[in-house]
Order: C-alpha cells, then structure tokens, then sequence
C-alpha cells in the first residue's frame, strides 16, 4: 500500500512510512472526537465519512491485509473480516484503545473509520460501496458493514 508524499502530488510512498511518524494518542482523540466535531457542526457525520473516504484515497489497497495493516499502523485498531459474502461484508474493529474510548465521557463515533473502509473495499472491488458502522458497547467493539453495488 502506497500514500501521497509531500514531495510531489502523485509520489505514494510505502505504508512503512507511517511507521515514522508517532503519536501517543491523546491528542489525537481531541482532535479526533472534539475538535473536528465542533468543527464540522451538524454536518459532522457526513464531513467525517467523506474525510476517510478521501484519506483511502490517498493509499493504494492491494488487498485486505493492506486495509488491516492500515488501520494498524494508524492507531485504529485490529480490523477483522468477520463475513465474507458476494455483496456484503462485515469487519470488526477491535483494541484496547477502542474499550477506553467507550468508557469515557467523550462523545465517540466512527464514520471516519466506516469510510476509509468503504473507499478501501471500493478499490479492492472495482464496485461502488458503502460502509456503515454499528458500535456494540457491551462487546466493545464496532462492527462495519461494507455494501457492494452491482
């Protein structure tokens, strides 16, 4: 899987790259969960989507471990695919920085992440497809649903 670099529009550089850049995770959340919130008002739910699809869209997917890995190597988690079906299918997302965010007082949500995974399936597929997140609080963990289009 490959990103833009700062270096030139259509440069990608390895996903290894973001093995570089570090953060604890904190500040990440507020900005994350509070900021951008704030920020994108009542529209939040659908900025979010579209800023993860547009993120996916700067990594090139050559398969579900690359979406796996990505999320990895950004913090969000351990995605697994749960079902595979022909037009459907459903990941679960899970870590321990997941079970903390849930039980705690900061509204939480995960459009953001619902999109990087629709834009992902989206080039593994060569389809149109969209993601929708569901949060299981007493499993803690959340569930994305990925449908295909014909």
């Amino acid at each position: 899987m490959k990103v833009v670099s700062k270096n030139g529009g259509n440069q990608k550089l390895d996903i290894n790259e973001l093995g570089q850049l570090y953060s604890d995770g904190a500040g990440y959340d507020i900005l994350r969960y509070v900021g951008l919130p704030e920020l994108f008002g009542e529209e939040k739910e659908t900025l979010l989507y579209f800023l993860g699809r547009n993120l996916a869209r700067k990594f090139e997917f050559n398969s579900l471990e690359d979406l796996s890995l990505f999320f990895e190597k950004m913090g969000l988690g351990v995605l697994d695919l749960v079902k595979d079906k022909k037009k459907v299918k459903t990941f679960y997302l899970l870590s321990d920085a997941i079970v903390t965010k849930l039980k705690s007082n900061i509204e939480t949500d995960f459009r953001l992440e619902a999109g990087i995974v629709a834009e992902a399936l989206q080039q593994l597929e060569g389809a149109d497809c969209e993601c929708l997140e569901s949060v299981h609080r007493r499993l803690k963990q959340i569930e994305f649903t990925v449908y295909i289009q014909d």
